[in-house]
């Protein structure tokens, strides 16, 4: 018993050496942490005072103190920002479908504007603004230097007012000035058309009218076809879509799949990790689909062509995404304004991040540069080729005997929506190319 005790007693010292030992120097790590934050608010502090007393004109501390924060912020990565209640006001308002400026999206590389896309049918769309384009100077002032909120705030203004705003391009030797006129931005953040038997969805933009607008699209597209049978498969067009509201995205996948993960959030905090599954329901009744995506095509978009790829339920068709894969949560602040903080990374099905890599295409296909010098011959060229002579052109050609009217009306039916498609391949080469696929399909499908 004796020995029990005596031996107790020893691991009890023992204990309390190791913890002495151990923990002793952890509590003073984290004093010695907490030493260095407070005597680098005092330096920020003593900056602050020095800026006020000193410099050569008198400053604002709100607006010191909002560029401090900012600036904090934007240190961390491109997509973390302050925003004043001004600039929070207008995020809400974007978010809504509606709000003045030019109509693109853009980001912070090097020091420069760059432009991830511009909307469909907004000003700076018309101008021919495209994605990867730097932004070097808005009306004659270098851009270098401001923070990517500072930046946008000078490109927004009046409606009907004019901007001068200085843009670099790849493979364009110098630098050239675009002049566009501010306007009230309406984004139809889904646009649907009939190609041929082919259902076309144009998704510009992530915001609260997306998935509703998906849901109207079909129906539309299903009532010009003449009913869900005519209907032989969709285009889901995502090129030059900035991405927008992740609850979109997610709708808008789920729209199209009957189950399984449709992406999953990891954060440092648990309660910045999720995972989002699919509820049954196909709004495409299983018809096959095809996604189109190109440079311009981010966030919300490459996690919607991240799913459908992943889980085998459409072709992803063009040329690889942006690769922007991190999630920001917005966190209001006092004073009215908030805080666009990067909580998490998102993850396809699979388990891929996105984050710098983008999603790569099934079938990759660039979008060729037109020639304007050459389109007039190319024209001309498809012209006569479409005239050429057949038998049926011949004098005295004897008629085909073995098609009733019907099934010949059918077969005229069917080479107008062939041609159709072709003279598509001249205004928009990938939407065509996505056609054709879809139509192949068909041309091979099992008949029940």
């Amino acid at each position: 018993m004796k020995k029990m005790i005596i031996a107790a007693l020893c691991g009890s010292i023992a204990g309390g050496v190791i913890t002495t030992q151990v923990a002793g120097p952890l509590i003073a790590q984290d004093a010695t942490k907490n030493a260095s934050v407070y005597e680098q608010l005092d330096l920020f502090g003593d900056v602050f005072e020095r800026i006020r007393a000193q410099y050569v004109e008198d400053v604002d501390s709100k607006k010191l103190v909002e560029a401090a924060i900012n600036g904090m912020l934007t240190s961390l990565d491109p997509h973390s920002s302050y925003m004043d209640a001004k600039a929070f006001d207008d995020m809400n308002t974007q978010t809504r479908g509606e709000f003045g400026g030019l109509g693109i999206e853009v980001t912070m590389e090097e020091g420069y504007i760059k432009v991830v896309s511009p909307m469909d049918g907004t000003p700076a769309d018309k101008a021919g603004i495209k994605p990867g384009d730097f932004i070097t100077t808005v009306d004659g002032e270098a851009v270098q230097g401001l923070t990517l909120d500072e930046a946008v705030d000078k490109m927004r203004g009046p409606i009907g007012s004019e901007i001068v705003i200085t843009v670099v391009r790849e493979g364009v030797k110098e630098p050239f000035d675009v002049s566009i006129i501010r306007d009230t931005i309406k984004v139809a953040a889904v646009k649907a058309r009939l190609v041929g038997n082919i259902g076309v969805l144009r998704v510009s933009s992530f915001n609260d009218q997306t998935y509703p607008g998906i849901q109207d699209g079909i129906k539309k597209l299903t009532e010009e076809a003449g009913g869900a049978d005519k209907l032989k498969g969709f285009v889901i067009d995502l090129r030059n879509n900035p991405g927008g509201l992740l609850k979109q995205a997610i709708l808008t996948s789920d729209a199209f799949l009957n189950e399984g993960e449709i992406v999953s959030t990891r954060g440092r905090n648990a309660q910045d990790s999720s995972r989002e599954n699919a509820t049954p329901g196909d709004l495409a009744d299983g018809k096959p689909i095809v996604v189109l995506i190109n440079g311009g095509s981010a966030s919300a978009s490459e996690i919607v062509a991240g799913a459908l790829q992943d889980h085998r339920r459409a072709i992803v068709v063009g040329t690889k995404s942006f690769g922007k894969g991190s999630v920001q949560t917005l966190i209001p602040l006092k004073g009215e304004g908030a805080m666009r903080l990067t909580t998490a990374r998102y993850y396809t099905p699979s388990g891929r991040s996105i984050q710098s890599l983008g999603v790569m295409p099934d079938i990759v296909v660039n979008q060729p540069v037109v020639d304007p010098a050459a389109e007039g011959t190319e024209a001309k060229a498809a012209e006569d080729q479409t005239k050429q002579r057949t038998e049926a052109s011949l004098r005295g050609a004897i008629t085909n005997d073995s098609m009733t009217d019907d099934e010949k009306k059918l077969l005229e039916d069917e080479r107008a929506r062939t041609e159709e498609a072709a003279k598509l391949r001249d205004e928009d080469y990938q939407l065509a190319y996505a056609v054709d696929i879809l139509r192949g399909l068909n041309a091979v499908a099992t008949k029940p």
